[in-house]
């Protein structure tokens, strides 16, 4: 199942970085914007410089959404299978009956990928039902107004995140593929999540570009020594021009031993 490989993907790598492939149109270099598929083209190159650090490559569906993105994703799943490296679409797809089941269908090609828990279980039924693979719930997110939901307190007194965390940990968890997407924004609620879902692996985006904890996302963001701990714009970005690569894979490295050195 995709956890078991993560581990093992960590463990070969040493590392528990996911790389975020976010490829902006606006921000690509301009000697691959008259490539056939230029977000694919970007894509490759990242793979290339990155793929000894990552653990795992995580697009976000939201720039690929168009005809030649799709393309575009699917070439670059491939790839990075190629390179023996594990891939987590970022889609926080659900819905119900059949819109909930053709979601789902995303995992066709992707080894995992995050849904929206607010619509409850029986929603995240047609994903969690694919055992082998990995399904990551939205819990508590690094945007500041996530507070506007997540943080509202129930009739129980525990903050919404907080009773998401608890189904995803217990009633939810039926096939053992649950992980929770918790930000580093926030340190003391990493905290709360890990004591409410002892055993889940966690999503921890937020560090780089958004400047979150990246002491707290490893002492509280692992189970067992598997989690994630994301960065997109802070890695893909890092550098411009035909020097893109390069840098990015420099800027991959050093989060690696910047995270390894809390492991």
């Amino acid at each position: 199942m995709f956890f078991e490989r993560l581990a093992e993907r960590i463990d070969t790598t040493d590392s528990v970085l996911s790389v975020g492939l976010d490829p902006d149109p606006d921000r690509l270099p301009d000697h691959l914007r008259e490539h056939d598929l230029p977000r694919w083209a970007f894509n490759r190159r990242i793979i290339d410089a990155t793929h000894d650090h990552a653990a795992c490559y995580k697009p976000n569906a939201a720039f690929y959404e168009d005809s030649d993105g799709w393309r575009a994703l699917r070439e670059t799943i491939a790839y990075a299978h190629g390179k023996d490296v594990p891939v987590l679409l970022d889609a926080k797809r659900a819905d119900i009956g059949n819109t909930a089941r053709q979601y789902a269908t995303l995992l066709d090609t992707a080894d995992a990928i995050t849904v929206n828990p607010y619509l409850g279980r029986d929603a995240l039924e047609p994903f969690l039902s694919r055992e082998e693979k990995g399904v990551f719930v939205l819990c508590r997110t690094s945007n500041p107004g996530g507070a506007d939901l997540q943080d509202a307190e129930l009739a129980s007194g525990e903050a919404v995140y907080e009773h998401i965390a608890g189904l995803a940990a217990d009633e939810w968890n039926e096939y053992g593929n649950i992980g929770l997407v918790v930000g580093a924004t926030a340190p003391e609620e990493l905290e709360e999540v890990r004591e409410r879902a002892p055993d889940l692996p966690f999503l921890v985006p937020g560090v780089g570009a958004q400047g979150g904890d990246a002491e707290a996302a490893i002492e509280h963001g692992l189970a067992s020594g598997v989690g994630l701990v994301n960065s997109s714009r802070g890695i893909i970005f890092a550098g411009e021009g035909e020097s893109f690569a390069g840098a990015a894979g420099e800027a991959a490295k050093r989060l690696k031993r910047r995270l390894n050195e809390y492991r």
